[in-house]
């Protein structure tokens, strides 16, 4: 399985994303092409970026990161400790101040609604502070 490059100056995020999904030719690229479809549902304007050799999400600033690990997919939002999550979607990183994170593992499914509504609410945290 070959990841990505670090060298992608010029080459488009969607690209890049394209080619972290298709490297993992197994649950991992399944599952991440999964959270991608979810988040364009839920943001069809949603800015594909590539930064920290991991796919970004933005709107108005970052809703959330896709990153690919041995055993888990995880989804970081970086602002996710002030949104609301009544599905209890995320189960990782909740030490952390600001920072909220949701593992999918094999065979895990997760709650396409809950899941789009963290986007959304993402989005709208983000809009809220570019007021401020």
């Amino acid at each position: 399985m070959k990841k990505p490059l670090k060298a992608t100056a010029g080459i488009p995020a969607s690209e890049l994303i394209d080619e972290t999904i298709q490297a993992y030719a197994d649950w991992r690229g399944a599952t991440l092409a999964h959270l991608r479809a979810l988040i364009r549902e839920a943001d069809p304007d949603v800015i594909e970026e590539w930064k920290w050799n991991i796919p970004v999400w933005s709107h108005d600033g970052i809703i959330c990161t896709g990153e690919t690990y041995k055993a888990a997919v995880k989804t970081t939002f970086p602002k996710g400790a002030s949104l609301p999550d009544p599905s209890g979607l995320f189960n990782a990183s909740l030490e952390g101040a600001t920072r909220r994170a949701i593992d999918v593992r094999e065979g895990d499914t997760i709650d396409a609604e809950a899941f789009k509504a963290l986007i959304k609410a993402a989005i709208a945290l983000n809009r809220q502070k570019a007021k401020a």
